[in-house]
């Protein structure tokens, strides 16, 4: 992508992002429409609909050759990478949203042929956000995030994790984790993939696995990542597909092999 489209596309997506932001914080109190989707745990509200909604008419208002991949189905649902894609998650983490007001995010993730080239996740009710440009470093609101660092052990690790690594159908086995989880550090919990993601890039946590995300939990997190020197795979080390569900480690690539390993061995 030429470097001054992106800076004006980066500008734009921003504005967007803020003004979704507001809309959420002044709407969250009415009554939220909630429905459930693959599941009971998997919720949708009406704002998360509008405010995809939302996006969608300001992409294809300003972009109309761009792509949509949004996680309410009001985007293009495109089947490869070709041309520009915004992949969008409206709101990130809806069942924080429902229950807590807080720990959700908006994230956008803006791909030119397959390449990462933007990446947004605003913490909605922290008024913060992270963002990245391809070969630009990654920032929290103005601030630069540094570098991760390389030289640790395992034993230093926090790591987030979601429960689902001990649901029935788990990919990995229980009792490798257990191993995995008393020689780190320690776990942490969030509730919002997106924020995982930031984390991880800002440093707080050295890394997230999910056994299930979909493109719209990832692609913004990915770019950010990537601008400190952390790695984006899935659970057996091979690069994301972001066109399909998947089991993701994201971390400090100082960790990665030493995770892997776990996972790998855990493997059913």
């Amino acid at each position: 992508m030429d470097s001054l489209l992106r800076e004006e596309i980066f500008k734009q997506a921003i504005e967007w992002v803020m003004e979704a932001g507001n809309t959420i914080r002044d709407k969250m109190n009415n009554p939220l429409d909630i429905e459930t989707k693959s599941n009971a745990n998997d919720l949708v509200t009406k704002l998360d609909k509008e405010t995809e909604q939302f996006f969608v008419a300001k992409i294809k208002g300003k972009y109309k050759d761009h792509f949509i991949h949004g996680e309410e189905g009001y985007g293009d649902n495109p089947t490869s990478l070709d041309g520009t894609i915004w992949i969008i998650d409206p709101i990130d983490g809806t069942m924080n949203f429902v229950h807590q007001k807080r720990n959700f995010a908006i994230s956008v993730g803006i791909y030119h042929e397959g390449v990462g080239e933007i990446g947004l996740i605003y913490d909605v009710m922290a008024n913060t956000l992270y963002h990245a440009k391809k070969g630009q470093g990654a920032y929290k609101d103005d601030v630069k995030l540094q570098p991760l660092p390389k030289k640790k052990n395992i034993n230093e690790a926090i790591v987030g994790m979601n429960h689902f690594w001990l649901c029935e159908n788990r990919l990995i086995d229980e009792q490798v984790m257990q191993s995995f989880v008393k020689d780190i550090r320690g776990t942490r919990t969030y509730g919002s993939a997106a924020l995982e993601f930031a984390f991880t890039a800002e440093g707080i946590v050295d890394g997230y696995i999910s056994m299930g995300l979909s493109p719209w939990d990832i692609a913004a997190g990915v770019i950010i990542v990537n601008e400190v020197g952390g790695s984006t795979t899935d659970i057996d080390g091979r690069p994301v597909n972001l066109l399909e569900k998947s089991a993701i480690l994201t971390c400090n690539t100082a960790f990665q092999k030493d995770i892997l390993k776990y996972l790998k061995k855990g493997r059913k």
